[in-house]
């Protein structure tokens, strides 16, 4: 199983369409990668850092697949589609990054 994970950068001149990513964005990712081993979606908002800051990433999508081969089919499959939706939800690149799950 691998976890990807989809960090959303926070900051001043960030702008995020919370309502679209849950009710349109979210949606359309487990629509559309589910059938290619999607097998879990979970979202999570930043709030503060340990000190009271401002968080790193303003929303995190935490992506479970059974298998990094999935997780490529599936982008090749709608990945297109899925990343050109991001536009309609914020201003910021999403950085990704792929997680080994060991327990």
């Amino acid at each position: 199983m691998i976890l990807v994970t989809v960090m959303y950068p926070a900051g001043s001149q960030t702008t995020f369409d919370t309502d679209y990513y849950l009710q349109t964005h979210m949606p359309l990712v487990k629509e559309r990668w589910s059938p290619h081993g999607l097998k879990s979606a979970q979202v999570i908002r930043g709030t503060a850092k340990p000190d009271g800051g401002p968080p790193d990433y303003q929303m995190i999508a935490l992506l479970t697949f059974g298998s990094l081969e999935d997780f490529r089919n599936a982008g090749k499959a709608h990945g297109q589609e899925v990343f050109a939706d991001i536009a309609k939800f914020t201003n910021v690149q999403a950085a990704v990054q792929i997680n080994e799950i060991l327990d």
